[in-house]
């Protein structure tokens, strides 16, 4: 179902994706009104069953003889507060809808209302009398906004596919687009949209369309401070902002769950969860885990896998008494999920990384409808090997993805001769790096660290994160390490205070010791990454489908690749491509699915090349 709103930029127009669950029952209603000679179209979903609804309906909010229309997608953390000062300020609120609340502090603040915002949204509104639109991102891009222009008319969509799909619009590839899917990704450029004149608006930002301009503005970013604070007053301040991010998300919902791994940062949540659940008298605590068919057979040990998860979350389930279950992904499952996430990416994502949690989030959905998730710990408190591995912090290049040759070698020949995607890549990382702001005190390490936190926030984790989001299939997933609150105090800790004891995450580590909220084994477990699977079937299978792909002759992805090179790839399992494509999941059978990927999506979307 989708519920969309027109307006006359000449014509702004609104969609959202949702897709349906069984517990919802949805009625959707369409009405034409005109106002000074503006068609606006708005629909709205419904819901009336017990599930909660995660996508917003839109909403008209009169006041002082105007009208205003919102659209609102995401979570509010600070919603008392936001009433508290309306009513202080005299508004008085018909409902307890985000949505009034909105409109009203839009009347009461204008474009500073993100100032005042704690939560995860993007928000639309329609000024009627001013025929503008406002429209607003969170502070680090949990939430999805897309907009294209074609025509003086623009194009607004929480979904790239839908963009399409829904206005009869012709997607194009140009020579950034293929820069972006073979240089960059399954990552992308900060507010870039892949496809010819699709963008993105950029986390934390605002824009504001009217019939005379076009203006964004971005209202929050990381400054660059002294620290100041010793270990233990340190050790305090980030436990205190931890625990109030993790509360506040948290709030009075009972129907909770978490992601357990029996990793640190799971193990983190799990631990407030519990005492959550205890306080509300609602346990025991939900807990589920992923894991792969055969997967204790065929586990390999590696740098970025050093073990498996099951030891750690059986001593995390008999600590915490939780309602654990397990779910198990087979071959054939993972491997037909490939389509469905890529679509709800809009582009090649993460493979079977991708597709794996989309199955996992089904099954959780089915029996809690908000999960939390260790998610970004490790980009804010330095866990990933770049930050520790000396060739990765000297690679001049984004330290996930060094197979800048390799990359190169998988383009079409004729179209590596005109993009030197080392060239386009250095141009995004340098671009990227002049935004990073180093101070004269920062030792050597705390500037390298700057630099390499700056670029996991902005390109790392927003992959991460439009995964955790697309993914999610109606499960609200919240991720309380992405507080901005948290990530403000914690971006200026020096490193040397950060990878306390030389260990990654190491003053987070100290601090769960320090306040005894984990075990030891848990606090000491070496970082280890959400699973994939090791199963060789699932190897056979995807190369089974890219064969089958690359035998047609009709199939698009010809028209990209250089043939030899992935046949290549095919004849030796990968191994051939000898660094992982992305991060640290997706090495050989990963990247064969990321080209199944790229041949679905040449194929659903059909666009036109302009190279």
């Amino acid at each position: 179902m989708q519920h969309f709103f027109i307006f006359s930029y000449t014509i702004v127009k609104w969609l959202e994706f949702n897709i349906k669950s069984p517990l919802q029952r949805l009625q959707q209603i369409y009405w034409y009104k005109y106002f000074g000679g503006v068609c606006f179209i708005t629909g709205y979903v419904d819901f009336k069953a017990n599930d909660k609804c995660f996508f917003k309906e839109s909403i008209e909010i009169n006041y002082s003889s105007n009208k205003y229309f919102i659209l609102f997608k995401g979570r509010l953390y600070n919603k008392t507060n936001l009433k508290n000062i309306l009513t202080e300020s005299n508004f008085k609120l018909e409902s307890n809808s985000d949505e009034e609340i909105l409109v009203k502090l839009f009347i009461l603040y204008g474009y500073d209302i993100v100032n005042y915002l704690d939560g995860v949204f993007t928000i639309a509104i329609w000024d009627t009398k001013k025929e503008e639109l406002f429209l607003a991102r969170d502070h680090l891009g949990v939430k999805p906004l897309y907009y294209y222009m074609e025509n003086h008319v623009l194009y607004f969509s929480v979904s790239i596919k839908n963009l399409f799909q829904e206005f009869n619009l012709r997607p194009i590839l140009n020579a950034q687009s293929i820069g972006e899917i073979f240089g960059i990704g399954p990552a992308h450029t900060p507010g870039l949209g892949i496809f010819k004149d699709v963008f993105e608006l950029k986390p934390a930002h605002i824009a504001v369309f009217n019939k005379n301009s076009i203006h964004f503005n971005k209202y929050w970013k990381l400054e660059s401070n002294m620290h100041e604070d010793d270990l233990d007053t340190t050790c305090d301040r980030v436990s205190h902002l931890l625990e109030s991010a993790i509360n506040k998300q948290l709030g009075d919902d009972k129907n909770i769950c978490t992601m357990l791994s029996g990793g640190l940062d799971s193990s983190i949540m799990t631990a407030y969860a519990y005492k959550h659940v205890v306080k509300n008298n609602c346990y025991p605590l939900k807990t589920f885990s992923v894991d792969y068919l055969d997967n204790d057979k065929n586990f390999i040990k590696s740098e970025f896998q050093p073990n498996s998860d099951n030891y750690y979350i059986d001593i995390m389930r008999n600590i915490y008494k939780t309602h654990h279950r397990k779910f198990i992904i087979d071959t054939p499952e993972l491997a037909k999920a490939l389509k469905e996430a890529m679509l709800l990416r809009g582009y090649p994502g993460m493979a079977d990384v991708d597709s794996s949690l989309l199955l996992f989030c089904k099954e959780i959905k089915k029996e809690c409808h908000i999960t939390f998730s260790g998610e970004c710990a490790d980009e804010v408190f330095g866990g990933y090997p770049w930050f520790f591995n000396e060739n990765s912090l000297e690679s001049n290049t984004f330290p996930w993805s060094l197979a800048t040759l390799e990359r190169q070698n998988i383009l079409n020949p004729e179209i590596s001769k005109k993009l030197d995607l080392k060239e386009y890549i250095d141009y995004r990382y340098n671009e990227s790096l002049s935004e990073v702001n180093v101070l004269n005190c920062d030792s050597k390490d705390t500037k390298r660290a700057r630099k390499a936190s700056h670029l996991t926030f902005n390109w790392f984790m927003q992959t991460l994160l439009d995964r955790a989001d697309r993914m999610s299939n109606g499960l609200e997933i919240r991720v309380p390490f992405c507080d901005y609150k948290l990530i403000e105090y914690v971006w200026n800790i020096p490193w040397e205070m950060k990878a306390l004891n030389g260990r990654e995450k190491g003053l987070l580590r100290y601090i769960m010791e320090k306040k005894k909220v984990l075990p030891r084994e848990i606090i000491e477990r070496k970082k280890s990454p959400y699973p994939k699977t090791h199963n060789p079937t699932y190897l056979k299978v995807v190369k089974n489908m890219l064969l089958e792909i690359m035998k047609n002759q009709s199939s698009p992805i010809h028209n990209l690749i250089n043939d030899d090179y992935v046949f290549d790839i095919l004849n030796t399992d990968g191994k051939n491509f000898s660094k992982p494509w992305f991060g640290q999941l997706m090495t050989g059978p990963q990247l064969i699915a990321y080209l199944i990927q790229l041949n679905m999506w040449l194929e659903e979307f059909n666009p036109k090349f302009e190279l």
